[in-house]
């Protein structure tokens, strides 16, 4: 079995945090909105570093349907004039039809399903990804190490103020969810809600729907007129990560094993330039030989290895072998890594799990089990966690070592 040699996060703790921080400083100040000048400019820039941190780099240029706060604040805004209608007693059936359209569209979009809404209504834009390679080139196995550098908008809806509290006052129940809280499901609940009231005449139950899509409207809304944020932990972290694994490799090369660097653009829409690395870099790959490893949001204290998610209906990724091995390897390597938690957001790993490739993904959590700085203007390099980073990197090294062995 293979082991590694220096680990970044122990024996190179000092070369770690000077790359990673290089990465981070480099990019936060980048304005990287999806489908913007920013991030393409950051695009180019870490096709640079990671060539020359030895794994050769190029751009691809690819296409997205823009979204998504914007989208979503004109659908649940229907939602809320269908209520309204509901609630006088008139047109009951047809505000019931357009509050189950709206809840149906929205559980759609956020899902990653057909989008019909999203491509009827918003502008397809250009994203570019990052794709680079290190490893032995002539290998049959590939390992995918994902990640992506766009950043999001910041809203009140993602003040971690409830989640702080409810950790502070209730501990021990905090603890025992391993689910994320459902943060689509009062957008949902809206229209769904309208529809009911509609069908069964019910008008408190109908002005109830218009009010909660009245305010699912409003922090769309808001969202959509925030400011990006500075992204250093969502998702600078995973490109200073690669570019730490990228260094590693190239000081003790592997063979038997070619690594993909995939750094996406237009993540936060809900996936965007995923879609295109997956249509160019894995369909023509050996699905049997093939395993993709998603770094999302680095910058808490503790590393989390994500069984699955889904904002509606729960997914978790294909295959749980995979994720095994990742857990054997962190456990030999005595790297802290919690299992067992799910997420009810979306990352790019849901993409190439439901294309039937081994998918895992690596986060990280506070104290509260939520993710430092989420979407915050606080989300600087200051506030990261840089050992956690280290310890992903670490670990995604170890893992490539374990695949290229003839036991991996």
């Amino acid at each position: 079995m293979t082991t590694t040699n220096a680990r970044l996060s122990e024996d190179r703790p000092q070369l770690a945090v000077e790359t990673m921080r290089e990465v981070v400083e480099s990019l936060e100040g980048i304005v990287r909105l999806a489908g913007s000048e920013g991030e393409r400019e950051a695009a180019e820039w870490i096709a640079e570093r990671l060539t020359a941190a030895g794994a050769p780099a190029v751009v691809d240029e690819e296409r997205f349907h823009d979204g998504f706060a914007g989208m979503l604040a004109k659908l649940a805004a229907a939602s809320s004039a269908a209520g309204v209608v509901a609630a006088t007693g008139r047109l009951r059936k047809l505000s019931a039809a357009v509050g189950l359209g709206v809840a149906a569209l929205i559980a759609d979009d956020i899902s990653n399903g057909f989008r019909p809404w999203r491509k009827a209504v918003m502008e397809e834009k250009p994203t570019w990804n990052v794709v680079g390679a290190a490893g032995d080139p002539k290998a049959e196995r590939t390992l995918v190490i994902l990640g992506h550098h766009d950043a999001a908008r910041s809203g009140q809806v993602f003040d971690p103020t409830g989640q702080r509290l409810l950790g502070e006052r209730f501990p021990g129940i905090v603890e025992r969810i391993d689910t994320s809280l459902p943060q689509w499901w009062g957008l949902l609940a809206g229209p769904l809600m309208v529809a009911a009231g509609g069908f069964t005449g019910r008008r408190k139950l109908a002005v109830a729907g218009a009010l909660l899509s009245a305010a699912g409207t409003a922090l769309m809304e808001d969202i959509e007129r925030s400011d990006v944020v500075p992204g250093a932990s969502d998702n600078l972290s995973s490109v200073a990560a690669m570019v730490a694994m990228a260094e590693a490799l190239r000081e003790r090369p592997v063979e038997g094993l070619r690594v993909i660097f995939g750094s996406c653009g237009a993540e936060e829409v809900l996936q965007g330039g995923i879609y295109g690395f997956c249509e160019r870099h894995l369909a023509p790959l050996e699905r049997e030989q093939t395993w993709v490893l998603n770094l999302d949001t680095l910058g808490s204290p503790g590393l989390v290895l994500l069984e699955g998610e889904g904002p509606v209906v729960m997914e978790d990724f294909f295959d749980v072998s995979w994720r095994d091995l990742i857990a054997r390897v962190a456990e030999r390597e005595g790297i802290p890594m919690r299992r067992g938690m799910r997420a009810r957001a979306s990352t790019d790993s849901v993409i190439p799990s439901r294309m039937g490739i081994p998918t895992a993904c690596l986060v990280s959590v506070n104290r509260y089990k939520a993710l430092s700085n989420y979407h915050q203007p606080s989300d600087t390099s200051a506030n990261m966690s840089y050992p956690t980073v280290a310890c992903a990197a670490d670990l995604a090294e170890a893992v490539a070592r374990e695949l290229a062995s003839p036991t991996g």
